[in-house]
């Protein structure tokens, strides 16, 4: 399986003045735990990490570092998660069939997880990993007033990876640049090109470090798990 991994953002969220990527989360950065975790997936074989160039010296010293037995691909970045992620179609292998997409920030995914959706992705043209909400959910309008209670039995949180057939990826992505769809994720170009996703479920500790106080808890769960 063929694995690309969006990581060409700065992290705003995060006050850092540089990819946050390459903040350390116990004494590692956080793409390394990312990257450690489809090493040890046995179903991921080739990796793309979409990024800046800028970035690239600092990835290939991470990179030696881990000394990763998997062959790994430096793909540019676009100014987008969306142009990102249609640099990394084009430069996949021209043999890949299915390919998964994982955000870098989402460190805390297991071989598991990944191992998961690489065998389902076999059954379906596009998949999510998703969790089931436990909040009650209130759509609101822009006065701050609520409109309606969802049924949250219906509502799934979005994670990545998320599993797509790379023909019908690409040519979701070519008809998006067409219609100037601007969508946050790779499942949105499908739903709206009218093509069925599925959910694989997720993980609750699969969150996607954004702030200062997610690097306090990914610590916590990484400690927890004796790494």
């Amino acid at each position: 399986m063929y694995l690309l991994i969006p990581a060409a953002g700065i992290g705003k969220r995060m006050g850092s003045n540089r990819n946050k990527l390459l903040l350390q989360v116990r004494s590692q950065p956080i793409i390394a735990w990312t990257l450690l975790a489809a090493q040890a997936a046995s179903k991921i074989s080739w990796i793309g990490i979409i990024s800046q160039p800028t970035d690239w010296p600092d990835f290939k010293a991470i990179l030696a570092d881990l000394k990763l037995t998997k062959p790994v691909e430096l793909i540019p970045g676009g100014s987008t998660r969306q142009e990102s992620v249609y640099n990394g179609l084009q430069a996949l292998p021209a043999n890949a069939e299915q390919v998964l997409i994982h955000d870098g920030a989402r460190c805390l995914v297991t071989p598991d997880l990944f191992n998961s959706c690489a065998q389902a992705i076999g059954q379906c043209r596009g998949l999510i990993a998703a969790v089931p909400v436990k909040d009650t959910i209130k759509v609101v309008d822009g006065q701050g007033i609520i409109q309606s209670t969802p049924d949250r039995q219906q509502l799934w949180a979005a994670q990545t990876p998320q599993g797509f057939d790379v023909k019908l990826l690409k040519q979701c992505h070519a008809e998006g640049v067409r219609q100037g769809w601007e969508v946050t994720d790779d499942a949105a170009l499908f739903e709206r090109c009218g093509i069925q996703v599925r959910i694989v479920e997720g993980e609750e500790t699969n969150l996607k470090v954004t702030t200062p106080q997610d690097l306090a808890i990914a610590e916590f769960i990484l400690t927890s798990r004796g790494l």
